[in-house]
């Protein structure tokens, strides 16, 4: 911690404020502002590394949700270790925190208030969270409700909401589907939720990538657009782990295409 506004006050209240009890005032105000602007910066600025235990924690608890772990959800793990260039330390640090997410008595909500507090006043570096735990709950493909529920759980902890964390799954080849009949509140989803959509080669549906309905008018498109792009942009992204960047970058590209096919389709620049 620096002590720059607690030294300059104390000095102007020295100066300034009668002497000794001047520079007790001012060191004091001073020092209020400094222990705010670090408490500021470390909100700012997540740890490095604080990430990889509670992670990799929910991670096994999501796949170990629904009753058994799969193969394809311990792959899921795996390449999320490898596309993060995790070092053997914090390799063994993940494959212990995934065992122990995966206990039937693991719960939830500690690690999730980790992430929480890893990702602080950045939401935009609480998208690339999001993303290794989506890959996770459509490992199998079509999620059941009990993944769904931590991938909510997570999201409202991070301050992302149902239209956001359905356009990071489209992303990904899902969209909502309507008829399920599903609350769309934080409460909890009920049967259904996210289905997989029909497949096309032009990628997910564009407007449920901007989060918006195919009604609203081009005004309403442009503006979804640059809000997204500018808390996904992986220029804003600062000190995030390389392996989370690249994934912002695929959805910085994603969001990018997704404009241009409706531009395109609507035709105006």
């Amino acid at each position: 911690m620096t002590f720059t506004w607690t030294l300059w006050l104390a000095l102007f209240g020295l100066i300034f404020g009668h002497g000794l009890p001047g520079a007790v005032v001012g060191g004091i105000t001073g020092f209020i502002i400094d222990s705010l602007r670090q408490g500021q910066r470390r909100r700012v600025t997540p740890p490095s590394g604080g990430y990889v235990s509670p992670l990799f924690a929910l991670l096994g608890a999501v796949a170990k949700s629904d009753g058994r772990v799969s193969e394809a959800e311990i792959a899921v793990a795996e390449r999320v270790m490898q596309r993060m260039g995790l070092e053997n330390g914090q390799r063994k640090l993940a494959i212990t925190a995934f065992n122990a997410g995966k206990q039937p008595e693991f719960n939830v909500t500690p690690a999730i208030e980790e992430l929480r507090r890893w990702v602080g006043l950045r939401r935009d570096h609480a998208f690339p969270v999001l993303d290794v735990v989506i890959e996770t709950v459509l490992a199998e493909g079509n999620p059941p409700p009990e993944k769904m529920a931590i991938l909510r759980q997570l999201a409202f902890a991070l301050r992302v909401s149902d239209m956001e964390l359905m356009a990071l799954m489209a992303m990904k080849g899902y969209a909502w589907n309507a008829s399920a009949g599903g609350s769309r509140g934080h409460g909890g989803y009920g049967n259904g939720g996210y289905v997989p959509p029909q497949r096309n080669t032009q990628g997910p549906d564009p407007y449920t990538v901007l989060g918006i309905s195919r009604s609203v008018d081009d005004r309403a498109v442009k503006r979804a657009y640059r809000k997204l792009i500018s808390e996904h942009h992986p220029d804003r992204l600062g000190d995030l782990p390389e392996a989370m960047r690249k994934q912002a970058e695929s959805r910085a590209s994603e969001i990018n295409a997704a404009y241009e096919r409706i531009k395109a389709e609507r035709g105006f620049k």
